[in-house]
């Protein structure tokens, strides 16, 4: 999995990727760490995340959703100026590639359900929950698909 991961960052950026490691990675990931230990709640590493137009815009708004809320898709829609594009946010939030950094797990459904996370609803819901001081361990059902109400 790791490898069709890899093959399609190269894809994607256009770039032979080598391993190892350089400022930004180190910055990520003293970032990540203190994301989850809660303590971080906006990261600051720069970002290049290759895209359409209207999914950079779709992106750069993610980045405005506070930490611990959540925004429906019908909200960002509207936020980017597509206010009958729930579908098409739907989407471009469905290809971001920076997950956590770029939050799109803070979307949910109009009525406050989870909705789609290509991680997967339980982890969607785990995100959430650390994000609003629950400090979750663990998530014994991972195929549980819950509902958050709108912070």
């Amino acid at each position: 999995m790791l490898e069709t991961q890899f093959e399609t960052l190269q894809r994607i950026f256009k770039q032979a990727l080598v391993p190892g490691s350089n400022e930004h990675l180190t910055k990520l990931q003293e970032e990540l760490t203190a994301y989850f230990e809660g303590t971080l709640h906006q990261f600051t590493v720069p970002l290049v995340y290759p895209g359409t137009p209207f999914q950079q815009k779709v992106w750069s708004a993610l980045l405005e959703i506070p930490y611990g809320k959540t925004w429906s898709y019908e909200a960002l829609a509207n936020h980017v100026g597509a206010e009958k594009g729930q579908r098409a946010v739907g989407h471009a939030n469905g290809l971001n590639r920076i997950a956590i950094v770029i939050p799109c797990h803070r979307v949910v459904n109009k009525d406050g359900k989870l909705g789609g996370y290509g991680g997967g609803l339980w982890r969607k819901q785990w995100l959430l929950a650390l994000e609003n001081g629950q400090h979750p361990a663990v998530i014994d059902d991972p195929t549980q698909q819950g509902q958050l109400p709108l912070f």
